[in-house]
């Protein structure tokens, strides 16, 4: 299937995300904990999709996107946000991310997200 970038700067949500794409036959291309890291691993990887929170220290998900964006104005891009956090999501759709999931979130939601994209 797919390769996806997953990025959170909460270990154990990478290791959730990994699971349920796995799980789907989705092969995790690679995982950063921050924005930044995010940006040199998608110049290097080019993944097919990334999955990414919005907020994490040092570059947060939409500074992430607007950088991706840059280096391929064809990138899928699922942020990941709290609820509560709507305004950040619109602005993550401003600049440049196709879909979000809200956490807490269902297995479901997170393979939908995905489906709709590829």
């Amino acid at each position: 299937m797919a390769a996806i970038l997953v990025v959170d700067d909460a270990n154990f949500m990478r290791v959730t995300l990994a699971r349920i794409l796995q799980k789907a036959n989705h092969t995790v291309a690679g995982e950063a904990k921050n924005g930044k890291e995010a940006v040199e691993l998608y110049r290097r990887l080019h993944p097919e999709l990334v999955i990414m929170d919005i907020t994490m220290p040092v570059m947060n998900g939409i500074e992430a996107v607007r950088a991706i964006k840059e280096i391929d104005p064809g990138a899928k891009i699922i942020i990941c946000s709290a609820l509560g956090q709507q305004r950040m999501i619109v602005e993550a759709i401003e600049a440049g991310a196709a879909d979000f999931i809200v956490k807490p979130f269902e297995e479901s939601d997170v393979l939908e997200a995905v489906a709709r994209l590829l």
